[in-house]
């Protein structure tokens, strides 16, 4: 017989560090309940009656004593817990919110340890591991540009990186299909720098070797590069586009760093693709367990859209750089 799941509200509370970083809090669970020591976002069982909104506030106030006054819906995602010695085998379907703002200062209500973790650099353990793919999608920025120099100039164009590169930009694929090679390498050379100097990682297209010579990051294959592949690259953040259900399921299958889903809108780069629409997004994601990127026509004003059908972000190729 199916187990019928707990449905839960989970709250992500964030803030920037002193360093401009940014950190999600993580409470430990107290002694007495299932899983006691592991650690957790904050957040609790939604009663009857009650929205997933209504029992995040709820929670907040009695484990934290905070109200929150500033969220945004993420991904729902289900999670089986084993039988262990001190907790029943249960299933738990986690209604993610990120909390942005709130009223009161935070106090441990239930006797709870609580830190401030980078998700890059977890200190604390162990966690519960319905939380480890939502670790590595937080790990990742919010926003993930795509070069434009074939539209912008040389020039211009790295006036531009520069200027978001302080502006906290952190993910950049560099994409330019139509310089000679002597021209792109001077160009990386130059964008792997400023990158560096601003602790940014830099993903270029397409070619692993490259990216392992150069000194990048990572790499970003195209969806035939994909679907070609047998094995992730060892040393290297792996990204890649998809369009499909397959090839989710193909990025996910192989274990890479993140995907971009396109096109979302209407773009100049495919003016003939057929369209994705939110709807079909939000549907595409409903069992994606690694962090995937919204593509295609998009704005900053976007982002929320992005975030409530349980993308970690948009990804943008001319809009970034306005």
């Amino acid at each position: 017989m199916t187990q019928k799941a707990i449905h839960v509200a989970v709250a992500i509370l964030q803030r920037k560090n002193k360093h401009g970083q940014c950190e999600f809090l993580l409470a430990s669970r107290p002694q007495g309940k299932g899983w006691a020591g592991w650690w957790e976002f904050p957040g609790g069982k939604i009663e009857v009656g009650e929205t997933p909104a209504h029992a995040l506030k709820r929670e907040l106030q009695e484990e934290l004593g905070i109200t929150p006054t500033l969220t945004q819906q993420w991904l729902t995602r289900r999670f089986d817990y084993p039988q262990t010695h001190d907790a029943q085998a249960k299933t738990v379907m986690l209604h993610f919110y990120f909390v942005n703002a709130w009223q009161g200062a935070i106090e441990p209500k239930e006797g709870q340890q609580l830190s401030w973790q980078n998700p890059q650099k977890i200190t604390v353990s162990p966690v519960l591991p319905a939380n480890a793919p939502i670790m590595q999608a937080l790990a990742l920025p919010p926003v993930y540009a795509i070069s434009n120099v074939a539209e912008m100039g040389e020039s211009a164009w790295l006036s531009a990186l520069e200027s978001k590169l302080k502006n906290s930009l952190s993910l950049i694929q560099l994409r330019e299909k139509q310089l000679t090679d002597a021209a792109w390498m001077r160009l990386a050379g130059q964008v792997l720098t400023m990158a560096k100097a601003h602790d940014a990682k830099v993903l270029i297209h397409g070619d692993v070797r490259l990216a392992q010579k150069i000194g990048a990051d990572g790499v970003h294959l195209n969806s035939l590069q994909l679907m070609q592949l047998t094995e992730k690259p060892a040393g290297l953040m792996i990204a890649a586009s998809c369009h499909n259900a397959l090839e989710l399921a193909r990025a996910q299958q192989l274990g890479l760093d993140l995907v971009v889903l396109s096109p979302v809108k209407p773009t100049k780069s495919h003016e003939n693709a057929a369209t994705l629409g939110w709807d079909t997004f939000k549907s595409l994601l409903a069992h994606a367990m690694l962090p995937v990127y919204a593509l295609g026509g998009l704005q900053m004003r976007d982002l929320d859209q992005a975030l409530s059908c349980g993308a970690r972000g948009i990804a943008m190729q001319r809009a970034i750089w306005a």
